[in-house]
């Protein structure tokens, strides 16, 4: 049984968390500011990640914590972030893609993408992609994307990203869920085709008791709960990021899950991904059409 006591030392180690403000993202910062790391809480909203640091300098740690402005539904505020961290680090050891938004009301990020795939996915590949260069000079880094298990339910249309055809909630939330994954073994595939060190690893934190659940009605919540289950609380939820971000363990495209109930509650362990979900010729048109909106292109060798 893995659990953050596990985690070694983390000093001078540098890690971002993105929605570090709240549920799963909050207990992801704290226990790598508990282990030592420099952490910043990469958050849509200033004054959530203020509050979040308050919170977490309450609990105490012996790592240091920062904040930033990030807004994964503009990629210009994903740039913008990029740039300032850039500017005031000269490296990073963990890139925690964490953030995400479920099932909410009929909406599209400032690029016209409908927003949970917006959100979930384009944000966090273009956010991965500015700081790639600094991950692949930083002894030792890694990529962790958080997905979930509604992946398993996801598919790809490629004909209504931005809400083209009609937009259902849930069977959108399931697609931008798997696209987290296919980007995340994708990634490992290209960092590996070059020599990088790089690792990328995907995990999905279970049934958790986090603010993801804000949009469902009362009738939806309890008929959910009644599909999966009780629900685990956000530290535990963390436990998968939090091993794919320190373990020694981890192998280069690995997905890691709770290890009871289907993935629904648990503690981390590597697991073996729906076919659907491994599916390389997917993956690769998701890619190319992530790098033909964002205009970004990753990895890269150095020598190239």
């Amino acid at each position: 049984m893995w659990t953050k006591k596990n985690i070694s030392d983390q000093t001078g180690k540098t890690a971002i968390v993105t929605g570090a403000n709240a549920g799963i993202g909050f207990e992801t910062a704290l226990a790598l500011y508990e282990a030592g790391a420099l952490v910043i809480l990469a958050c849509r909203s200033l004054e959530k990640a203020e509050e979040a640091l308050h919170q977490l300098k309450k609990q105490g740690g012996k790592g240091t914590l920062e904040i930033g402005l990030l807004d994964l539904s503009s990629l210009d505020s994903v740039r913008q972030f990029a740039e300032t961290f850039r500017k005031n680090h000269s490296q990073l050891h963990l890139l925690i893609n964490n953030a995400g938004v479920m099932i909410p009301p009929a909406s599209k990020t400032a690029e016209g993408f409908e927003l949970q795939f917006g959100v979930n996915f384009i944000g966090h590949f273009a956010l991965t992609g500015y700081l790639y260069p600094l991950l692949q000079s930083t002894s030792g880094s890694r990529i962790v994307t958080v997905s979930s298990g509604a992946y398993r339910r996801g598919a790809i249309d490629f004909d209504n990203l931005r809400s083209e055809k009609d937009y259902d909630p849930t069977r959108e939330y399931g697609q931008s869920k798997l696209a987290n994954i296919l980007f995340a073994l994708e990634l490992q595939r290209r960092i590996t085709a070059i020599g990088d060190p790089v690792l990328s690893l995907a995990v999905q934190p279970g049934a958790n008791k986090t603010e993801l659940s804000r949009y469902m009605t009362e009738d939806a919540f309890t008929a959910a709960i009644e599909r999966v289950g009780p629900l685990m609380d956000p530290w535990q939820g963390a436990l998968p990021s939090l091993y794919a971000a320190v373990s020694d363990e981890v192998r280069p495209g690995g997905f890691y899950e709770p290890d009871q109930d289907n993935g629904y509650r648990g503690f981390p362990v590597l697991s073996i991904l729906e076919p659907h979900a491994q599916d390389e010729t997917v993956a690769k048109k998701l890619w190319n059409f992530a790098e033909e909106v964002t205009g970004l292109q990753y990895p890269v060798s150095f020598q190239s």
